[in-house]
């Protein structure tokens, strides 16, 4: 039986198997909420002999929704039409009862049918977190562990204690104020919400507050990202380079590269990464200040993987912990993937679909 986990985020779909297969698809769900359908349709295709959907989601927070709980059933409606949809258009796939196929994971910790995801808004939304957590709680069986997952938009910060999560939000309001919920990322945070001014020439000197880059552009001048010239999910719609990255910039400073020479560029950009840095190694530093014993495990993931395992070197309750990255014991695609490539694998494995008593 093959599953396909779904995670689908507000700017980002990523879809799984439980063999490895991985899809990360940019989708900004709050352009055109009614094309969900269609796009989900679109993604399974991409995993024929498909039998089910496991799902979890965070798009409930786009802005085009009311309310979360609007967004959640939406969603689901929306997924559940792009199943039918493509039962109806292929009959290699057998998902002509698409709500007895959809499995929807909670931060209850398990998976419910697609009607009661409707009545347990709360617990389904933003639960993908929840999903990466419990699977990877199998890599550290004993003792105190932590999950480092950072992603395009956020970072999340998961204790583990004895295999399992024991995060104290389960929402996202909760866990932003625990600090296990940062909204900060590697690609889409503009960089005036990192500082309100940066080191410049005799001074410091402010930056606009206007989206005109953002922390993909400070990675692509450091390196730590590379290019995709047809990638144009940027702050200006231009390729994802270093030379347009540096046009981003630099237009913070209300400016431009005639101005402004690559030098200084790079190191606004070093200047604001490591603002990052520290803004996050704050909430990591709460986070195991909780714990009751040192981390003896800490699980790293996300397309910011290269950024969880700076911030888990510079930790001294983390700098002698053992570092397990998905990526390498994966593969890359996993890595981006994971909660995706989670949810496949519990459902997988266990309870396709229960429903609490």
């Amino acid at each position: 039986m093959t599953i396909v986990g779904l995670d689908i985020g507000g700017a980002n779909i990523k879809a799984a198997d439980q063999q490895g297969q991985t899809l990360s698809r940019p989708f900004a769900i709050w352009r055109h909420p009614e094309r969900l359908a269609a796009e989900v349709a679109s993604i399974l295709r991409s995993f024929p002999g498909c039998d089910g959907v496991a799902l979890t989601m965070t798009a409930e927070l786009a802005d085009c929704f009311t309310t979360k709980a609007e967004g959640v059933t939406s969603i689901l409606d929306s997924v559940e039409a792009g199943m039918r949809d493509l039962s109806n258009a292929t009959t290699s796939h057998d998902l002509a009862t698409p709500a007895a196929k959809l499995s929807v994971w909670t931060t209850r910790g398990r998976f419910v049918d697609a009607q009661t995801a409707r009545e347990q808004t709360e617990a389904v939304a933003a639960a993908n977190w929840h999903a990466l957590a419990t699977w990877c709680g199998q890599f550290s069986p004993a003792g105190s562990g932590l999950l480092v997952d950072i992603g395009t938009t956020t970072t999340d910060l998961i204790p583990l204690h004895e295999g399992r999560p024991v995060s104290l939000g389960l929402t996202d309001l909760s866990r932003l104020q625990s600090g296990e919920l940062c909204y900060s990322g590697i690609r889409r945070t503009p960089i005036c919400a990192l500082a309100h001014s940066v080191p410049f020439r005799d001074g410091y000197c402010p930056l606009a507050a206007e989206i005109f880059a953002t922390t993909l552009d400070l990675y692509l001048l450091l390196g730590d990202l590379a290019e995709d010239a047809n990638d144009l999910e940027t702050a200006n719609g231009k390729p994802a380079t270093r030379a347009e990255a540096r046009h981003r910039i630099v237009r913070t400073l209300c400016s431009d590269g005639n101005a402004i020479s690559q030098n200084e560029a790079i190191e606004m950009a070093r200047f604001l990464a490591d603002v990052q840095r520290q803004r996050l190694a704050g909430s990591l530093e709460r986070v195991l200040a909780r714990q009751s014993s040192p981390c003896q495990t800490v699980l790293v993931s996300g397309s910011g993987e290269f950024l969880a395992r700076r911030l888990v070197k510079e930790n001294r309750k983390t700098a002698t912990a053992k570092i397990i990255s998905l990526k390498e014991k994966f593969s890359d695609g996993i890595a981006e993937a994971a909660c995706a490539y989670a949810v496949a694998q519990l459902c997988h494995r266990g309870d396709r679909t229960s429903v609490p008593a």
